[in-house]
């Protein structure tokens, strides 16, 4: 059986990714820092491990005791529907996450011998151009704070998954809605459903590498790359596939 270990396990991707991989057979280890959640991914078929990704030697420990061959890194650190009198705190935390975060969880999944890493990244940071933006196209990391700052972090997390000796994949995903987001109706400008995102994650899990965007098609971001290569297409739904 393959292992995974999925670190933001309860998080809006996470919860739903969690229950994509268990019913496709992968035994699944799913981190999250707060203690309280950990029975509710229990009860999605899930070893729960409570860790914070902050602390590089516990989280090596946490995944080398997994023993997995993936890892997948879906950690964010948001407010409720992007709270804007929250979102200048969160955007730090957020770009901590991409920094450090992704340093020691790349650490330590090398250390755990694991042969594979996928990571959320995002599809909303591209520099001034032509739509529908592709993976080709530069990241604004000049622009002015704070999307300057939130692109750098991006580029940072990317060029450390990439350049590591793992076999890996980046997914640069639109803005999400759906359970756990708090946006119900698909926002402007490169959407993507909670649903979609984590279906992409499990897709990953057995084919594909380097950069993919993945968001609905209304011109904004080009996710032909994500067919091809992934076979993804938006409009998966969790609920409809395992209750049919």
């Amino acid at each position: 059986m393959t292992h995974v270990f999925l670190a933001g396990a309860s998080g809006a991707i996470g919860r739903p990714l969690c229950r994509l991989l268990v019913e496709a057979g992968y035994h699944v280890t799913g981190a999250t820092r707060v203690p309280e959640k950990a029975e509710a991914l229990r009860n999605l078929g899930v070893t729960p491990v409570v860790v914070d990704v902050f602390d590089a030697a516990a989280l090596r420990r946490a995944v080398t005791a997994a023993h997995p061959d993936i890892v997948i890194h879906q950690l964010t650190d948001l407010p409720p529907g992007l709270d804007p009198k929250l979102m200048d705190a969160a955007r730090a935390r957020n770009a901590r996450l991409r920094v450090e975060g992704t340093r020691n969880l790349v650490a330590a999944a090398v250390a755990a011998g694991a042969t594979r890493f996928i990571a959320q990244s995002i599809a909303f940071v591209y520099a001034p151009g032509p739509k529908p933006w592709t993976e080709e196209m530069e990241l604004h990391t000049d622009a002015p704070d704070p999307l300057g700052a939130s692109a750098r972090a991006v580029e940072n997390l990317e060029e450390q998954v990439l350049e590591s000796p793992l076999e890996s994949v980046i997914l640069r995903y639109g803005k999400l809605y759906g359970p756990g987001t708090g946006f119900d109706v698909p926002p402007p400008e490169g959407p993507v459903h909670v649903d979609d995102a984590a279906h992409a994650a499990l897709l990953a899990v057995r084919r594909g590498s380097g950069i993919y965007n993945i968001a609905e098609d209304d011109g904004t971001v080009s996710c032909v790359r994500a067919a091809r290569d992934l076979g993804w297409e938006p409009g998966f739904r969790l609920n409809e596939v395992l209750s049919g």
